[in-house]
């Protein structure tokens, strides 16, 4: 197992790091680190003998996380955000339908649970509206949900 990662290489974090609870000061599944960012390489080792582990240091958030191989990338790589995150609240922009069904209408919001990002730079989101099922959306179908005080206007 050789190390795609050097001490000192700046690396680009592909999907969120949550506290899984070996984080001190942070609560349980808090946010440590947004997917994007950019880190430097501290330290390279080994957990189960066949998993490399970075330890990477994000500046802009503070904070020294541990990262596998899998979840990190080049900064130089092409990179395409997604426009939402898990736990964001988003509206349906159009009538979610299948078979002719109508299964959400054009407005209504719903939780983010899962970004899943496709082979073409495009991404889908697992979304839970309420008393429904979760759905697969597409990202062009989906808006940010208005905050509170707009909900309230």
């Amino acid at each position: 197992m050789r190390p795609r990662f050097e001490y000192g290489a700046a690396v680009r974090l592909k999907r969120n790091v949550r506290n899984d609870g070996t984080f001190p000061g942070e609560p349980t599944g808090a946010l440590l680190v947004r997917r994007g960012s950019v880190g430097y390489v501290r330290d390279v080792g080994t957990f189960l003998q066949d998993q490399l582990i970075y330890s990477v240091h994000f500046l802009e958030a503070g904070r020294m996380v541990g990262c596998r191989e899998e979840e990190l990338q080049d900064p130089d790589e092409p990179w395409n955000p997604s426009r939402f995150e898990f736990r964001d609240r988003v509206a349906a922009r159009l009538r979610l339908a299948s078979g002719g069904r109508v299964l959400v209408e054009r407005g209504e919001v719903g939780e983010v649970m899962k970004v899943v990002a496709g082979p073409d730079s495009s991404f889908a989101y697992h979304v839970l509206f309420p008393a429904r099922n979760l759905l697969q959306v597409p990202e062009t179908a989906l808006d940010p949900a208005p905050t509170p005080s707009e909900e309230a206007r």
